[in-house]
């Protein structure tokens, strides 16, 4: 009989002063510090295997940045590649990870790797004798669908607080809460929470991880020897803000990410004394790699696009004939058109998977929309699943079939065809039976 242990690790791994902050498609360099980025890990052995899933206070990084970490890890603790399992949580206060559009810092880029070899070999080293139990919640009033239906029959995203012109919003967005409890003998208890809206509310200059962090910081204030870890879930169509109220409440800054974060965590505390046990034995880990094509564009639009790019990268937007979100849709499409103008004609996307006994964490490099996580979650073959986004890659947004016949920010900037989240959602099943068989 398989005996099953958890341990936990967690490292500072915020950047140096002066590098890019990604999430916008204007330059930002951090000037300052809100709140130090973090590294938590959970590594899980079942006497045979042994599996880590790592989050990361960080917007997401491209699938060959993750690969290379991936294998760093699994070399230096002695792992497989695919028990390797790292999600981003998306905080746009965290440093840049690419070159795509502002200069990453290749210095952090060498620090980052050795501190999640370091976290890794730290939560392997705690590993101590476990029970799991499991429990669903709702955090409702704090995620909002941000595409809409406008009054003129148009999509638009984020179209503004108050705005008259919106109609209705385009679906619902996911309230649950999702609780794994590990309780280990002699030791801390570990919390994985999971959760899905966009960690965008505090913007600025200075490096923070947003609402996450105050998850974590108020569960393990308020509960006795309990460390957390937050994964955050398909969140590509949702944010923070309510545009039916008015500009003063618009729900934005440091004190709201507070409040996101109480939110989440209070919907924990309701449920925490009342989980339900299940099996936690066989450690499994996956990964199924699916081919999606590209979304290029005639050749007769490169022109354009090639005008957008040049007046948004000389500061000369107002030349632009669009404004707020509808600008940053024209841009980043523009963006997109560029880029894919000489190929590639598909993407490998990596869909992977780790699971214990009942309770399973998928993950879907990059941005997927809300009924991707609801997809993979009714899909699943385990009493509970975990989805997360920008995990083990970070390859743009993917949205469901109708958003592409609608339009929006979203598809108008994927890089994927139509059909790209049906195809993560038969996929991620697939794994998901697949590690369970």
């Amino acid at each position: 009989m398989s005996i099953f242990k958890a341990g936990f690790a967690r490292l500072d791994i915020t950047p140096p002063l002066g590098v890019n902050i990604s999430g916008y498609y204007n330059q930002r360099i951090a000037d300052g510090i809100l709140d130090n980025l973090y590294a938590s890990a959970v590594a899980v052995n079942d006497g045979t295997n042994t599996a880590v899933a790592l989050s990361l206070d960080i917007i997401g990084m491209p699938k060959n940045k993750m690969d290379a970490y991936r294998k760093l890890i699994a070399e230096k603790n002695s792992l497989s590649f695919e028990a390797v399992f790292i999600a981003c949580t998306h905080t746009h206060t965290g440093p840049v990870m690419d070159n795509r559009l502002f200069a990453e810092d290749l210095e952090y880029n060498a620090y980052l790797g050795r501190k999640l070899c370091d976290v890794v070999s730290l939560a392997i080293a705690d590993l101590k004798p476990a029970t799991v139990s499991i429990g669903h919640s709702k955090a409702p009033g704090i995620s909002f669908v941000r595409r809409f239906r406008m009054k003129d029959g148009k999509i638009q995203t984020n179209p503004g607080v108050g705005n008259p012109n919106i109609l209705e919003p385009i679906g619902t967005p996911d309230e649950t809460v999702q609780l794994v409890r590990i309780h280990r003998e002699n030791a801390e208890e570990i919390l994985l929470v999971n959760f899905q809206v966009h960690p965008d509310v505090i913007g600025g200059t200075k490096f923070s991880a947003d609402y996450p962090k105050f998850v974590r910081d108020t569960l393990e204030k308020a509960l006795d020897n309990v460390y957390c870890i937050y994964f955050n879930g398909a969140q590509g169509d949702t944010n923070h803000i309510n545009v039916f109220t008015t500009p003063d409440k618009s729900n934005r800054g440091y004190e709201h990410s507070k409040h996101m974060g109480r939110c989440i965590a209070g919907a924990v505390l309701q449920i925490y004394g009342k989980t339900e046990p299940v099996k936690a034995d066989k450690i499994s880990f996956g990964q199924n790699d699916i081919e999606i094509p590209s979304n290029r564009a005639d050749k007769s639009k490169i022109p354009e696009a090639e005008k957008i790019i040049a007046l948004h990268e000389a500061g000369r937007e107002d030349e632009i004939p669009y404004k707020g979100m509808e600008l940053t849709t024209v841009v980043a499409e523009a963006y997109r058109i560029k880029r894919l103008e000489n190929g590639p004609d598909s993407f490998i996307l990596p869909l992977t998977a780790i699971s214990f006994g009942d309770v399973s964490i998928a993950g879907v490099p990059g941005e997927p929309f809300t009924d991707i996580g609801r997809g993979i979650k009714e899909g699943s073959p385990f009493e509970m699943t975990i989805v997360c986004c920008c995990a083990n890659g970070y390859e743009g947004y993917f949205p469901m079939q109708s958003a592409y016949d609608e339009g929006g920010y979203e598809a108008r900037s994927s890089k994927f065809k139509p059909g790209v989240a049906e195809a993560i959602i038969e996929g991620s099943v697939e794994l998901l039976k697949k590690i369970k068989a």
